[in-house]
């Protein structure tokens, strides 16, 4: 009978003692943040940050162009002297991916007569080349001896 007695009153004070363990954490939990003073170096607080735009692939560069670009020149950021006129694209039906062929064109001449399927359109690094599109045809030098 006294193993009994013991046993109840150890149960109760370890029942007791783990209620207090768990009221003591709960108070320093929710006094912590509001004891602690705003710091001014908080990385969430850079609102004033201007946010970094997403970048566009081609299809939706393409979208805003006359004719869905058709005969405009587009390249790669990264890529210098060279683009694609875009000759044919083909959309899937969400309207933002796709197919799309193109001629390779070098330093604005033309570096192949027939249109070929471009890789990488859906990557997010595509631009307009405003100064190319749409030219004038060009001219054979056969043209110019003739005349």
């Amino acid at each position: 009978m006294a193993m009994s007695l013991m046993n109840r009153a150890i149960s109760r004070t370890e029942t007791v003692g783990a209620f207090r363990v768990s009221i003591n954490l709960l108070r320093n939990f929710s006094a912590a943040p509001a004891a602690s003073p705003p710091s001014s170096e908080n990385p969430s607080s850079d609102s004033n940050k201007p946010k970094r735009r997403k970048k566009k692939n081609l299809i939706e560069v393409a979208q805003f162009l006359p004719n869905w670009g058709i005969g405009y020149h587009m390249a790669k950021a990264h890529w210098n002297g060279i683009s694609y006129e875009i000759t044919k694209i083909n959309l899937y039906k969400d309207g933002r991916h796709g197919k799309a062929w193109g001629i390779v064109h070098k330093d604005g001449l033309r570096a192949a007569e027939a249109p070929k399927k471009i890789s990488g359109v859906h990557k997010r690094c595509w631009k307009y080349i405003p100064n190319l599109s749409k030219a004038a045809p060009a001219t054979n030098a056969a043209d110019v001896q003739a005349t």
